[in-house]
């Protein structure tokens, strides 16, 4: 029983979460995107500070390499003067030296490795928060897209300023006609004064009509014999 709620409870819970995914997916790739972004801008700066201790390692042995130069030069004068004990001493030193350098040329190894596959993991996310940014534009101008296509699906399904408009204009068209209107209420009034049962008796060729006709005017147009 219990297991089975917390199957269902679970169940719901996921879709609950894809939704909300859906809902606000674009919000969700910008704030991934600027993760991204903040990983990547920390490398750089791992890589800047890896960068400059290898330097320094450098510039370290360089002198120390000076140094062990130097000392075995003056060794060298301290023999030929017949001073072995100095000459001793300024080897010890380059002993001691030559160990400090190779020490340190080890760590600069390990540095120029780091180095490289830090170098390589920056140019990686570098390029893959470029496809991530037009990833993420393209996502923005299909959600708009896909925003403006469900208007008008709603517009073209429903109430819209679609059906609104074709409503006004079948009404405007559908008016009555004031002429015509006025038309049948003068021969409404005639009709209830009897001010044209003469007119109409005329014209079924009962008496004569007031009305002059075609062939009246024809025959005044005749010469006359």
């Amino acid at each position: 029983m219990f297991g089975t709620l917390k199957t269902l409870i679970a169940g719901s819970n996921a879709r609950a979460e894809d939704r909300v995914r859906d809902v606000y997916a674009i919000e969700l790739i910008d704030q991934k995107v600027r993760e991204a972004s903040d990983n990547l801008r920390a490398a750089k700066m791992g890589l800047a500070s890896l960068i400059q201790r290898e330097r320094n390692e450098t510039r370290q042995i360089e002198s120390l390499q000076a140094r062990i130069s130097d000392l075995m030069h003056r060794a060298s004068e301290a023999l030929t003067g017949g001073r072995e004990d100095l000459a001793q001493q300024a080897a010890q030193a380059v002993a001691d030296l030559e160990n400090e350098v190779a020490a340190r040329q080890l760590t600069q190894s390990k540095m120029q490795t780091r180095i490289l596959r830090l170098r390589a993991s920056v140019d990686t996310a570098h390029r893959r928060i470029i496809d991530l940014r037009q990833g993420a534009a393209s996502a923005r101008a299909m959600r708009r897209e896909h925003g403006l296509q469900r208007k008008m699906n709603r517009d073209l399904a429903g109430d819209s300023p679609f059906e609104e408009a074709e409503a006004l204009i079948a009404r405007v068209m559908g008016e009555d006609d004031p002429f015509e209107q006025g038309e049948i209420l003068r021969e409404i009034d005639d009709g209830l004064g009897h001010s044209d049962v003469a007119a109409r008796m005329a014209d079924a060729g009962f008496g004569a009509s007031d009305k002059s006709t075609a062939a009246q005017v024809l025959d005044r147009l005749k010469p006359k014999n």
